[in-house]
């Protein structure tokens, strides 16, 4: 599939998944690829936490935009902003001329009772700012660096559960309007991101059955984070090796390499069996991307996982960006 193509089946990617999974680092992978093949792309962040700027060596994100990669030699460039509840109520409220009841709010620390008031409203305040962005076409996709898994489903239900109690009035309105971005793949789509390990994998597949069961929302290719290179194989001898490098190699040094290598064989084998289980389990494409052995993501990082998530996404069936 051309990744221009991919970018573009769906104006908004949700990426979602377990915590500790890398969702943040997949973000940016897929918002740094949409840039490189010259598309406007913008990161919102939902929980006001994201290593996202620091990996470019930038300070933490705010409400107003940061620019992340500039655009300019290909790039379309990549645009990042949080997004919390409060500030998406107040500029609500400015937006339909009540200014000064915004700043009473905040002068009077009511805000937050207002911003809680009814359930599901955090989300759906910015759920419906994502929404506005989607529609004014400033940018020509949307990243979305959603809450972890079990509140991911809660975050993305919360449209449908206004909708269903509220049946009158601009919450009404909203929430419908959210639900048609959500429920329209041309629209949005969500992204789910794994380890291949049990855990990370049986969350995965429950979550990917509840968002569409329960949302309606489509589900595009899976993306397994953290993958290991084949291990060597087990005829492989570290002492020849050694020699053919003309390198001496005490016969410790060995037995240690063999040791090691025996143990990748068997973490290789281990991920091989969730990646099986993950495809048998859930029939979706999968996006495989390298672990890498750092402590700290940064832009080489970045760049390195877009590299690969740009030649997996080229070997994927014509039809294969979403499952709408």
């Amino acid at each position: 599939m051309n990744p221009d193509r991919f970018f573009t089946e769906s104006r908004v990617i949700i990426v979602a998944g377990k915590g500790g999974v890398g969702k943040t680092a997949v973000t940016a992978a897929l918002a740094f690829s949409a840039s490189s093949v010259g598309l406007r792309t913008l990161v919102v962040e939902i929980e006001g936490k994201s290593g996202l700027p620091a990996a470019f060596g930038l300070p933490a994100l705010e409400y107003n935009e940061l620019h992340l990669v500039e655009p300019g030699d290909g790039h379309g460039g990549v645009t990042a902003r949080t997004l919390t509840p409060d500030d998406a109520l107040i500029e609500y409220l400015h937006d339909h001329g009540m200014k000064r009841i915004s700043n009473r709010l905040v002068a009077s620390g009511a805000l937050d009772v207002i911003s809680t008031a009814v359930p599901g409203i955090r989300d759906i305040l910015v759920l419906g700012k994502i929404k506005q962005l989607e529609r004014e076409l400033t940018y020509d996709l949307i990243v979305v660096d959603a809450p972890a898994a079990g509140h991911a489903i809660t975050f993305l239900r919360s449209a449908a559960g206004l909708a269903d109690a509220v049946k009158v009035g601009p919450i009404s309105t909203q929430a419908n309007e959210v639900l048609d971005l959500l429920r329209d793949p041309k629209r949005c789509r969500v992204t789910l991101v794994t380890l291949p390990e049990e855990t990370p994998v049986n969350e995965l597949v429950e979550t990917a059955y509840s968002i569409e069961d329960e949302v309606g929302v489509a589900l595009g290719p899976v993306v397994i984070n953290g993958v290991l290179p084949p291990a060597p194989d087990e005829d492989t001898d570290p002492s020849a090796l050694a020699d053919e490098a003309g390198v001496a190699l005490s016969a410790d040094c060995a037995d240690v390499l063999r040791a090691s290598a025996e143990f990748r064989r068997a973490r290789v084998a281990l991920q091989n069996r969730q990646l099986d289980r993950l495809g048998n389990d859930l029939p979706l494409p999968q996006l495989q991307l390298p672990r890498l052995f750092s402590s700290q993501l940064d832009r080489d990082g970045i760049a390195t996982l877009s590299a690969f998530l740009i030649s997996h996404i080229e070997t994927l069936p014509d039809r294969s960006g979403f499952n709408g």
